[in-house]
């Protein structure tokens, strides 16, 4: 189960917008490149100046990006905008963005930045098992528990905790270990469901 099943009715939701977009000459590439601009800017902000109320952005940006990668989907897909650049600005965009917008997690950790970080690292991980299902014949995969819609609701939350005064302390430790631990289950899924696929074919 991932929260990336629910895409299809968010698309649905934002259909009317995409073909507004795309009469307005709006293209795919130029959404996926505002998306990635607005969220390393955003991730860079955090950063350097981590004051919690600020970290209330985190929720809000991702409910916009989700919105926008599904508007750049539909752009590509429906209205005939599919390139080979747009293939490498979505999927090289995502991990740039993911890496920005959590890094200032990292950054407010008392317990070091190893922990998260290996989240961080092992989100991009899951990223790319996921689009080596197109290297070997099948799809590419997103597969959960823990995708990139998933950890966006994750750090959406924790951008609210922060938010509203909540402290950093022990117990991130055992956040992080348990969220290292869907990822690597995801990246299993994605390898073992992209293995039947391309086998199946």
């Amino acid at each position: 189960m991932s929260v990336y099943q629910l895409k299809s009715r968010f698309q649905n939701i934002l259909r009317p917008l995409a073909r507004a977009l795309a009469a307005r000459g709006v293209t795919a590439n130029q959404v996926t490149s505002v998306s990635a601009v607005v969220s390393i800017a955003l991730g860079l902000f955090l950063s350097v100046a981590p004051l919690p109320h600020w970290f209330l952005l985190v929720p809000l940006w991702f409910l916009l990006r989700m919105g926008l990668n599904a508007i750049d989907g539909m752009l590509a897909r429906e209205h005939g905008q599919k390139s080979i650049l747009g293939a490498y600005l979505n999927e090289i965009g995502d991990v740039v963005s993911d890496v920005a917008l959590y890094l200032p997690f990292a950054l407010i950790d008392p317990n070091g930045l190893l922990p998260a970080m290996a989240v961080i690292f092992l989100s991009a991980l899951t990223e790319f098992a996921g689009i080596l299902g197109q290297a070997v014949g099948a799809s590419r995969r997103y597969d959960g528990p823990l995708g990139k819609s998933d950890r966006a609701v994750l750090f959406g939350a924790l951008g609210i905790f922060v938010a509203a005064g909540g402290p950093f302390a022990a117990w991130t430790s055992w956040l992080w270990a348990v969220a290292a631990l869907l990822l690597v289950w995801t990246i299993i899924n994605r390898i073992r469901a992209g293995i039947r696929e391309a086998a199946a074919r």
